[in-house]
Formats: structure tokens, sequence, C-alpha cells
């Protein structure tokens, strides 16, 4: 059982993830109005594949980087730069907290898709939440409205290739080095903006533009270290919800940076997406305790 302590650990570290991953959006959104997707892929990608070498090497895991070359962690790295590819297309025409909102409705995904394979029965309360999460999600998008346009297809896209990304992560074994994966992921992103860029005429980035894309790539990396920090010994029902507190950073950066004030709709949609979020974890927590509870009873 986890500690109190070890709790608090891991929702500061969520916490403080959600927090440094808006900060490598907010300065991805900043140089993306002047620099085409591709190239800013590949360089933020660049930083953080430097980083994530120097972390695998520090750690001493690079004999055992082998391991991320086959199987679901490859996978997962590929799957992470179609991720990358789509989101950053989508930052340089859509507001920050709305881009937000729209990728929260990956755990919503991943529900759906257990129950419809039938790896996770759902019960009503479930379906009830997973409907009322897509609502939230249809009042951010308002597909009748002026806002929905393909940028808007491109986030839902995104959001999509999140909820793959980690029902495939499940499926890494324990062995494999997380610093590895890390690694893996930032070198499959750098590839797909180099790619991408094929198709575009790259910028020549100023130093502040630079200087921006370093601390994205350095951002990015730190927040996959939090949320690492934060799901190690602690209850992760606990521990989870705190990953809807990234909107709440989005909005915060948004206004702060960019002027933009989400309406009252967006703010009702986003509510209800990290309240169906929520009650998801919740569920699930029951689930896993009653579970808990008759394996007991069958051993007394």
């Amino acid at each position: 059982m986890s500690t109190f302590v070890q709790n608090r650990r891991g929702v500061l570290a969520m916490l403080a993830a959600m927090a440094v991953f808006t900060t490598s959006d907010a300065l991805m959104k900043l140089v993306r109005t002047a620099l085409p997707p591709g190239e800013v892929v590949f360089v933020r990608g660049l930083f953080a594949v430097l980083f994530s070498v120097a972390l695998l090497v520090g750690m001493g895991h690079v004999r055992d980087a082998r391991r991320v070359l086959a199987g679901p962690a490859a996978l997962r790295a590929g799957v992470e730069a179609i991720v990358a590819l789509c989101f950053v297309t989508a930052l340089g025409h859509m507001a920050l907290a709305d881009l937000t909102a729209i990728g929260q409705s990956s755990p919503i995904l991943i529900a759906v898709f257990c129950a419809v394979t039938g790896l996770e029965p759902m019960g009503w309360r479930r379906w009830a939440a997973v409907l009322t999460g897509f609502a939230g999600v249809l009042l951010v998008v308002r597909p009748t409205g002026e806002s929905f346009d393909v940028y808007t297809l491109v986030a839902l896209l995104s959001a999509v290739f999140v909820a793959v990304r980690d029902l495939v992560t499940r499926r890494i074994h324990p062995s494999v080095p997380t610093a590895a994966v890390l690694a893996a992921t930032s070198t499959a992103v750098c590839a797909a903006g180099a790619v991408l860029g094929l198709a575009e005429d790259w910028i020549a980035p100023t130093p502040a533009q630079w200087a921006g894309l370093g601390g994205a790539g350095l951002a990015v990396a730190l927040g996959h270290l939090c949320v690492i920090t934060a799901f190690r010994g602690v209850d992760v029902t606990v521990v989870s919800p705190f990953r809807y507190s990234v909107i709440v950073w989005a909005i915060l950066a948004g206004a702060a940076v960019f002027g933009e004030i989400p309406d009252a709709t967006t703010l009702a949609g986003a509510t209800l997406v990290v309240g169906s979020g929520v009650y998801t974890v919740h569920r699930e927590r029951i689930r896993a305790r009653d579970a808990a509870r008759e394996l007991g009873t069958a051993d007394a």
C-alpha cells in the first residue's frame, strides 16, 4: 500500500510534469508562427535526443538499449512521431487551451477501445462517463461552428494516436529501460520532423527561436521524467486525475502569453472532459478494489 508521503510526491511530480509539458507547448507555439511544422518538430526532437541519450548513458542503460529496437517499444516510438506531427501542425492554428482539452480525451478513447474489444468490461456508469466526455469534446471543437476546420480534425487525430500510444505502452516489458524508451521516442520524432521537412522550405531560426526550441526539447524530456517519477511506488488512481491539471496550465499559458481567453462553452466542455476522466479513474479504482476482495475471499 502506498503511503501518504509517496502519493504526495507522485501528485507533485504529476503537477510539475503537466506544467513543463505546457511550457514546451507554449514555446513551440511561439516559434511555430514563424517556422514550418517539420522543422519545428525536427529541431525540438534533436534537443530531446541529446538530453535523452545523455540520460541513458548517465544511468548506465546503454547495453540494455537494444531491447527498444523491436516490439511494443519501437511501435510506441513510431506512434509518438505521428502524435508530434499532428500536434505541432494543429498548434500553429488553434488556441492552446482548446488543443489541450481535445488531447485529454485520449483516456476516454482508451476506455471505449477496451470495451469494444472486450479487454475490459464497462458498466452503464462508465459508459455514461464516456458519453459525457465526448459531449465535452464536442463543446470544445464545435463541429458546426466557424472554429471547426481541418486543424481541429488534426487535433482529434492526435488524440486518437495518443490513445494508441498509451495502449502500446502497457505492453512494453518492464526490463526495457525507461531512458531507452525516451531516447527511441525522441529519435523517432526527430526523424519524422526531418521527413516532413523535405516538403517544406526551411527557415534559419533566429537565436531566440533556437533558444525556444531548445527549451521546448528540454521541457518535454523533463516532463516525461516527471511522469515516470509520479507513477513509481504510488497509488496510480490517486495520482492519475492530476494529469488533467494540464488544462489549467494551458488556460493560464494561453491567456498570459497569447492573450487567448477561453469562452464559457470551451470551459464547460473542458470541465466535462476532466470530470469524465476523473470519474473513469474512480470507477477503475472501485473495480480493482472489488476484484481484490473477491480474490481474498476465494483464497480464504
